[in-house]
């Protein structure tokens, strides 16, 4: 499909030369599908839990299983935006369904061990050499730790790009002067991460700033320009405000998975009580739900609120059921919206949720997160997955010849950069891993000569 400016075989670019074989009948985004999900790094993604460490159960999310929700998600949304509208222009610049689902399926790669902690920890380790945060990482995957070329890893069309890249903003203009990563000083003996000042901004690593300039070259100065924007705040890090069209797609799945599936994993698991549920997603933010269900009052009766609740907290098939009829009315909803001052299509189109829509689902989100990921028993974890992390960091880095497996080695060598391999390393690793290197390095009765690094 060729674009209003003809352009669209400079989106199918790739920062190293690809020549695809004459009986490969696959789309570009086939291609880029096919590369994300036999990737090293997607893989990893089955040993990071979406909610830290649940416990054995084998039923809970994984951050392999959420992302393919995202997908799934993010690929309906591509045919439901032509569906619901036809005739708008913006519908020619949705990427086809393969590269969808390709993009989808990049969001969470680089998310390091123990989640969001692990991030955090990251950026401390990282305070000095250009800090850490995990969407940035996923470009780097992306663009040059992945073995599909020689130096550009996936090797992914500059489209496919163009939707991963969820803050266009790199690391040293995002991050806030305010805050900069360290141990709590009030400490009498123990090192304890100073958590909110060592947050990472959202934004790219300023090591990719290659990729990033050869992926916005087709670009106008004034639409690069405005693309890499960003609110500037006094007491948070600065905020990216643009993202293209495709990125918005990904970024509705993701928030449509994070509310409602997360939440369906937190009820099936009795992580919450009715009571915490009905104190925090109130009737009136589940109004615009409440009036999707007033076509089946025969169902729920005069109090639909009450009914809706009731089937969530009710046993595996009606919840499903109820699940499923969230979605039927959150997906149809979402809209189309225009940013005029963008001249590349790419960039001017949005895809963005109903204000009654929006604040149910932000309402779960909200809900998920409050009322488990802050909670003590998770916060517990997520606090020893932060030490673990930075203690291994730090014994890698100190003597990196002798601590790392050769082959990761030889390969810091190669880069130059011993502070940015060693993080690489380490945010590669799954919660396991993580786990049992730090045993292996510090437990006196763990490891053995014969593990395998």
């Amino acid at each position: 499909m060729t674009d209003i400016k003809g352009t669209q075989s400079i989106w199918h670019d790739r920062m190293e030369e690809y020549v695809q074989k004459p009986f490969d009948a696959r789309s570009p985004g086939d291609v880029d599908y096919a590369r994300v999900v036999h990737s090293a790094s997607f893989r990893r993604l089955q040993g990071k839990t979406q909610i830290l460490n649940l416990g054995d159960s084998d039923f809970y999310r994984t951050r392999l299983t959420h992302s393919l929700e995202v997908a799934q998600i993010a690929g309906g949304l591509a045919k439901q935006l032509p569906h619901t509208f036809p005739e708008h222009a913006a519908v020619q610049f949705i990427p086809e369904r393969s590269m969808m689902q390709a993009i989808a399926c990049t969001h969470d790669l680089g998310h390091p061990p123990f989640g969001h902690g692990g991030e955090v920890a990251l950026n401390y380790c990282m305070r000095d050499h250009g800090g850490f945060e995990g969407n940035g990482q996923t470009l780097r995957i992306l663009s040059k730790l992945e073995k599909f070329s020689a130096k550009s890893g996936s090797n992914l069309a500059r489209e496919t790009l163009l939707g991963v890249l969820k803050y266009p903003v790199p690391f040293s203009k995002a991050r806030s002067p305010a805050f900069f990563p360290a141990m709590l000083s009030n400490t009498s003996g123990t090192a304890i991460l100073d958590r909110n000042a060592s947050k990472p901004p959202k934004c790219y690593l300023d090591c990719e700033q290659d990729v990033v300039d050869w992926l916005l070259e087709p670009l106008s100065q004034s639409d690069r320009d405005l693309l890499q924007s960003f609110d500037s705040k006094s007491n948070k890090h600065h905020s990216a405000q643009h993202k293209s069209f495709a990125c918005s797609i990904m970024d509705l799945a993701d928030d449509i998975s994070y509310g409602i599936h997360d939440l369906e994993d937190v009820l099936a698991l009795r992580l919450v009580t009715r009571e915490q549920f009905e104190k925090s997603v109130t009737s009136e933010k589940c109004q615009g739900m409440l009036d999707y269900l007033s076509d089946y009052k025969d169902e729920y009766g005069n109090d639909i609120y009450g009914g809706l609740v009731d089937r969530l907290f009710a046993e595996g098939g009606e919840r499903k059921h109820q699940i499923n009829r969230i979605l039927n009315y959150v997906i149809p909803s979402v809209q189309i919206r225009e940013e005029p001052e963008f001249e590349e299509p790419r960039l001017k189109f949005r895809a963005s949720m109903p204000d009654a829509a929006y604040r149910f689902v932000r309402a779960l989100k909200d809900f998920v997160y409050e009322a488990v990921i802050l909670s003590p028993s998770v916060q517990h974890l997520e606090f020893k997955g932060q030490t673990m992390a930075i203690a291994v960091f730090e014994v890698m880095l100190a003597e990196p010849g002798k601590f790392l497996p050769t082959d990761v080695y030889e390969n810091c060598k190669d880069v130059g950069h011993i502070h940015r391999s060693v993080c690489d390393y380490v945010a590669g690793m799954t919660d396991s891993y993580l786990l049992k290197t730090y045993e292996r390095l510090f437990s006196p009765r763990m490891g053995s000569v014969f593990d395998k690094l």
